[in-house]
């Protein structure tokens, strides 16, 4: 496949609610029921966020969160499966970790259900001291409140007295 039209972008203002929606309907099993509210959340709070296009077709995204030194996560590697095996995938994760608010950071990490061995080739090892995971039952609320433009959960919780 010809690539030589297929563009990385880092700009996160390009990002087309719609399409992200679409893309993760069709080229996930783990974000099938997200909202495009959700999603606009979850970009606003991610840097960096990275899309692939085809033309004007998002095509690819990857977004991560990171504390810039110590600590980032990496989050919602897709790539429409029309274009899958093609090395697009590899380039999406490697734009995310050489993007500068990642690129110096000691650890990165990465949660996959079924692809270990394509994340290992990019140089991701197992890891099974980091297995937690809490599950939030209040994530609706919250993005109600955030879209109502009441005060932000981290406000509230700032003012629980120990």
């Amino acid at each position: 496949m010809d690539h030589r039209h297929i563009r990385f972008s880092d700009r996160q203002e390009e990002v087309d609610l719609e399409q992200l929606q679409k893309l993760l309907r069709v080229g996930t099993f783990w974000a099938t029921e997200r909202t495009q509210a959700g999603l606009a959340i979850a970009l606003a709070n991610s840097k960096p966020v990275v899309t692939v296009w085809d033309g004007d077709r998002l095509i690819g995204h990857a977004r991560a969160t990171s504390d810039g030194i110590y600590r980032a996560t990496i989050f919602d590697v897709v790539i429409h499966p029309d274009y899958r095996g093609s090395g697009l995938g590899r380039k999406l994760v490697q734009t995310v970790l050489a993007h500068p608010h990642i690129c110096n950071v000691e650890r990165v990490y990465l949660m996959t259900t079924n692809q270990q061995k394509f994340y290992e080739q990019i140089g991701f090892q197992q890891n099974s001291s980091t297995t937690l995971v809490l599950f939030n039952n209040a994530l609706d609320n919250s993005i109600d409140i955030a879209l109502d433009g009441d005060r932000p959960m981290a406000t509230e919780l700032s003012q629980v007295t120990m």
